[in-house]
């Protein structure tokens, strides 16, 4: 037998970052090379669909499909932007350049003085200060890049699924309140029936009486409540009722199995809605009026919490 297993609700709102430290030191305690850090920051707001952007520095380019597969791996609808940055700090003692390095700009600066003759010879400060661009560019962040986006990835599923339980209480609290408002609707719905077919004939048996006087044929009576009978059908919103209950429990069973189902939800609120409304333009009481009102509220705030359902 078939069972359905209750999922988490995900939010399509949430933030997440994570940061990776890197930089040796020495016995001494001096770093050898400029310590680095890689940030990484993943937002997500709602959308209809995945859009994914990414904001990352020139250095980590070459990782962009590699993130893109991670995320639509995981993601199945908002709008998801992933900036990532690199920061340097600089070693506290000078960089030293190496001898591989000092022969590699001698060569060539010696190539460059062979076809320009009155270039400016390097100075001391220029070697420094190519070493420790050589030093703040040396790390390689292949092993580190994706390893950091996955656990970014987990900490925002973290924080969508904590804000998709809070929009999960809130929509059955408003269901809750919807149920309430059909309930006071229900007994409401047989006395306007009664009451309307009562004026109709009424009203029906004053105009006979001024037309001619007469008293009213069993032909035109019938008539009466023929036309008082069609009538209280227009009137009748308990076939909206009905609906809007199956609405309500359909809409209370996808909340408890959870998973995606912000698309599905978005059309029942529709569909809630338009039962509100033909229940408002039938009414024919002040009290039919007030309900339909409060459920046009109730169904409106669910309307702008389901949008950021996945």
């Amino acid at each position: 037998m078939n069972r359905e297993y209750a999922m988490p609700v995900y939010s399509m709102t949430g933030y997440a970052s994570a940061q990776h430290s890197t930089g040796a030191a020495t016995p001494d305690g001096e770093p050898k090379a400029p310590a680095g850090q890689l940030g990484l920051e993943i937002r997500s707001v709602n959308s209809r669909f995945l859009d994914l952007s990414f904001r990352l520095p020139e250095d980590l380019r070459q990782f962009e499909p590699a993130l893109r597969d991670l995320l639509v791996g995981v993601l199945k609808r908002g709008k998801v932007e992933v900036r990532a940055s690199i920061e340097m700090q600089a070693a506290s003692s000078i960089a030293e350049p190496t001898p591989r390095m000092l022969q590699r700009l001698n060569a060539v600066q010696d190539n460059v003085k062979a076809w320009l003759p009155t270039a400016t010879p390097l100075s001391v400060a220029d070697v420094i200060r190519l070493s420790s661009a050589e030093q703040t560019g040396s790390h390689d962040w292949a092993a580190v890049v994706v390893p950091l986006a996955d656990k970014a990835l987990k900490a925002l599923l973290d924080s969508r699924k904590r804000e998709g339980a809070r929009l999960s209480a809130m929509l059955l609290d408003h269901l809750s309140q919807l149920r309430a408002l059909a309930q006071q609707a229900v007994p409401l719905i047989p006395q306007l029936v009664e009451q309307n077919r009562q004026r109709f004939l009424a009203r029906w048996k004053e105009a006979m009486a001024l037309t001619d006087g007469a008293t009213l044929p069993e032909a035109a009576q019938d008539r009466a409540l023929t036309e008082a009978t069609a009538f209280a059908i227009r009137i009748d919103v308990a076939e909206e009722i009905t609906r809007l209950s199956s609405h309500l429990d359909e809409i209370e069973r996808l909340i408890n199995k959870g998973g995606e189902i912000g698309k599905r939800l978005d059309f029942l609120i529709q569909e809630l809605h338009r039962e509100a409304n033909t229940l408002g333009s039938k009414s024919a009481a002040l009290e039919l009026t007030h309900i339909s009102v409060d459920m046009k509220v109730l169904i409106e705030q669910m309307r702008e919490q389901v949008q950021n359902i996945e």
